[in-house]
Parts: structure tokens; C-alpha cells; sequence
């Protein structure tokens, strides 16, 4: 599988950014997918994910009810809608596929990582 994560940039704080991770190589829908997030200096942190059938999603609790998490089986993609930003959010995002369906919030229970997308919020 290989995923490749677009949709950064630099907004404001309040401002809203939507990412998007286009998967291709292998049956996406099997997938459970995941949104990670590294700031300089800290470890990769688990911010998002969803199972293959989209009604099931979860989120770390800075983020609960700013972002959503989706995905479109039928497009190979998968976005992370965010909104409300604020300066801490600012990281290197990434994308990454978990093969048996489930939403882990280790990085190292990903099996496939997209290239990562820069995220900056200004104060």
C-alpha cells in the first residue's frame, strides 16, 4: 500500500485545514486508517483514526470536536477535516494503514506510512 498525504499549510489560529491521504496499491477498504502527528522534538502521537466502515472513529481528546476523521472507500482517500486550529496543533502530519482493520494509537501498529504533511498555525 502506499499512501500519499497533501492538504498542509500554514493558517491562522481559528482557521481550518483539510488533509487528505489517497491510498492505492492494495483493497483500501480493508484498512483501518490512522492520523498521527509530530511536533519538533516530541514523539509521534496518535490524533485520529477510523475503521473501514466509517462509523467508527476516535480521536485524542485535544482534538475531540475540532476534527473529523473520514474516508472514501470508493476514492482510495481518507481526510482529516480540522478545524478551530490552534498554534499547538502545529506538527508534521502523517497518514498510515493499519492491515487487520483496527484502530491502533501506537505508531509502530501501522504497516504502511504516507510521507507526512506540514501543518503550521500561526498565533
Amino acid at each position: 500500500v502506499q499512501l500519499q498525504a497533501s492538504g498542509g499549510g500554514l493558517v491562522q489560529a481559528g482557521g481550518s485545514l483539510r488533509l487528505s491521504c489517497a491510498a492505492s496499491g492494495d483493497t483500501f477498504s480493508n484498512y483501518a486508517m490512522g492520523w498521527f502527528r509530530q511536533a519538533p522534538g516530541k514523539e509521534r502521537e496518535f490524533v485520529a483514526g477510523i475503521r473501514w466502515r466509517a462509523t467508527n472513529t476516535y480521536y485524542i481528546d485535544s482534538v475531540k470536536g475540532r476534527f473529523t476523521i473520514s474516508r472514501d472507500n470508493a476514492k482510495n482517500t481518507v481526510y482529516l477535516q480540522m478545524n478551530s486550529l490552534k498554534p499547538e496543533d502545529t506538527a508534521v502530519y502523517y497518514c498510515a494503514a493499519e492491515k487487520f482493520g483496527v484502530v491502533a494509537t501506537k505508531p509502530d501498529e501501522y504497516d504502511y506510512w504516507g510521507q507526512g504533511t506540514q501543518v503550521t498555525v500561526s498565533s
